[in-house]
């Protein structure tokens, strides 16, 4: 509550976008999305970000980027191939292993996955950032998406959720 009293509507932070965007996000792919939709977004983030962490000459070609531009770049490199490999899967087998009937996952399903997603989208992105631009922001967002527990967190939250939330076998 005493983040909401302390809020200046008239010069809002960038704490402010970061959680009006966490909450509006996970909201609005919970409910547009699906269950299965946002588990083949979650596969999509995970191989995205084990190709750009992993690429051999990604690094090189950063190093002859501006340090400026080289947050923009592993930005736009890792939304991009996120993007290719987003709809390769949702074309392929996954989605239709994952979306074999008609059920899409209930509704609360849905607003878990999205919730562990957003979480994990913003944690990439924010880590991707330069520290100058990382210090505009509150030590509690830092705590929350950037530290390594944090970062931990939003790596395997989502993986423990699709282990314990399963869809229901279908009735013969």
């Amino acid at each position: 509550m005493d983040f909401l009293a302390n809020i200046n509507w008239a010069a809002p932070s960038w704490d402010l976008f970061i959680i009006l965007f966490f909450v509006v996000a996970a909201f609005l792919y919970g409910l547009s999305l699906g269950r299965d939709r946002v588990i083949v977004i979650l596969v999509s983030i995970y191989m995205a970000l084990a190709i750009v962490n992993t690429a051999p000459y990604l690094s090189s070609f950063n190093a002859e980027i501006s340090y400026n531009n080289a947050s923009i770049f592993n930005v736009t490199v890792f939304v991009g191939i996120f993007i290719v490999l987003f709809f390769l899967l949702s074309r392929g087998a996954l989605l239709k292993t994952l979306g074999g009937s008609a059920s899409n996952g209930s509704w609360w399903q849905s607003m878990i996955f999205s919730f562990f997603h957003v979480g994990l989208i913003l944690s990439i992105l924010m880590s991707y950032l330069p520290q100058a631009t990382v210090n505009h922001v509150s030590a509690g967002m830092r705590n929350l998406f950037i530290s390594d527990p944090a970062r931990f967190f939003w790596l395997v939250a989502p993986i423990i959720m699709m282990v314990l939330i399963r869809k229901k076998k279908e009735e013969v």
